[in-house]
């Protein structure tokens, strides 16, 4: 996925079971309120992580989500999807930027859940497929984004910061 710091890879999940009936968890917008523990989980999660500017200037867009967790007082936010959506030409393209789950939560399908929700913000919002870049080597990922229809359109030689192959992959909404 794009990442305005350099950096790329963004799934901090691999997926686990489905949460869809999970009453412990409430996906919702997220708010300037959240951009903290947004930012701890993003640095927990990734060795290039992106910069709080980066989460600021996305606040407005139609799928930036977090999972928050109902029982968890000191640390309620359990992970966050950032999406938008680009015009182009009446067949509007959802972008999956970032995604992840706080470490001790992993597994939980919460990253899952915050996909596929954030799936249906970018289909309201106009958009009539979603993209998103991962990591050629990130296994978990790409079985997640299998299992949700997204399906490789073509390697990106050395996306990332590190020199990796990214696999752009797309599924019609």
């Amino acid at each position: 996925m794009v990442d305005p710091s350099g950096d790329g890879e963004r799934l901090g999940d691999g997926g686990g079971s489905d949460p869809s009936a999970d009453p412990g968890v409430t996906v919702r917008a997220a708010g300037r309120a959240d951009l903290l523990d947004v930012l701890r989980i993003e640095r927990d999660s990734f060795a290039e992580p992106w910069p709080y500017a980066a989460f600021e200037s996305l606040l407005d867009a139609p799928a930036f989500l977090v999972a928050v967790g109902d029982d968890d007082n000191d640390r309620p936010l359990l992970g966050y999807v950032v999406g938008d959506v680009t015009p182009n030409h009446g067949r509007d393209i959802g972008h999956i930027k970032d995604l992840a789950v706080r470490p001790d939560a992993r597994g939980a399908g919460i990253g899952r859940r915050l996909l596929r929700e954030a799936l249906v913000e970018l289909s309201l919002s106009g958009a009539v497929v979603a993209k998103l870049e991962v990591r050629a080597g990130n296994d978990a990922a790409r079985s997640l984004y299998r299992a949700e229809g997204f399906e490789p359109t073509r390697r990106v030689p050395r996306y990332y910061g590190d020199g990796e192959d990214a696999l752009l992959l797309v599924t019609d909404l």
